[in-house]
């Protein structure tokens, strides 16, 4: 897909920035939306778009309102702009769904980059994600046990009575459609497709990112959600299992 077929929605009361974001947007090659506040941006999302960025302080709603509303209809990746780069604000936004978080000011490629990556993580189906983590905590490879995990002619993934499929993305339990966000998803892939492998906050967020990471609280967070979303019990847990001071990981 290339980027002419991708429809973005950027929202933010303050119109230079709108501006700014879609001349650099559409100089490369984006379908741009633009929504001047939260509910402006709530009104005008539809499944065709493909990317939200949202300026968090907006009028009428704020930007962590408008993506949770946003969520409640659409699974699009949705990436938070703020002035504000503490740790609860980070919190807030990877409560409410947020794929991804930016702080003003940030350059444009800085910008342009984080946008191709999480169109290329939440675009790609049975593609292999890189690099994985064992319990020694080197690195490894997916195709390891891949084989092992995954029903090669429907391309699934079976956690007891949960069903990830690859190919669309989605997750059922017991038959019952289960709404992850792209990220979340991709988490529960990782560590279902490398079963009773420990990964650290540090090793999830750097597969899943690509990045080095900057924190603990976003993969707590998603941890959190996905446990939610799946009647996880976290004291007790049947899929996500914690390794007390290492990390998370699946059993079976």
């Amino acid at each position: 897909m290339t980027n002419h077929n991708y429809r973005i929605l950027i929202a933010d009361d303050e119109k230079e920035i709108r501006d700014i974001l879609t001349l650099l947007l559409n100089g490369d090659g984006y379908e741009l939306v633009q929504a001047e506040n939260g509910k402006e941006a709530v009104d005008k999302a539809t499944e065709d778009i493909d990317l939200y960025i949202l300026d968090v302080n907006m009028p009428e709603l704020s930007g962590f309102m408008a993506g949770a509303e946003i969520r409640k209809k659409f699974d699009a990746p949705i990436i938070f702009l703020t002035a504000y780069s503490g740790e609860s604000d980070k919190v807030m936004g990877f409560s409410v769904g947020a794929d991804d978080y930016i702080v003003k000011p940030f350059s444009n490629m800085e910008l342009l980059m984080r946008v191709k990556a999480i169109l290329r993580r939440s675009g790609r189906q049975n593609q292999d994600q890189g690099n994985t983590v064992d319990k020694s905590g080197d690195m490894g490879t997916k195709q390891e046990s891949l084989s092992n995990v995954v029903d090669s002619n429907k391309n699934q993934i079976i956690i007891s009575d949960i069903t990830l499929d690859l190919d669309s993305q989605s997750v059922t339990k017991d038959g019952e459609s289960i709404p992850l966000t792209y990220t979340e998803f991709k988490i529960l892939e990782l560590l279902a497709t490398n079963k009773k492998k420990i990964y650290s906050l540090d090793n999830i967020y750097q597969s899943i990112w690509e990045e080095e990471a900057v924190g603990d609280s976003a993969i707590m967070v998603h941890i959190k959600n996905i446990r939610k979303k799946l009647g996880d019990n976290s004291r007790n847990p049947k899929y996500i299992k914690t390794a007390w001071g290492r990390g998370y990981y699946i059993e079976r």
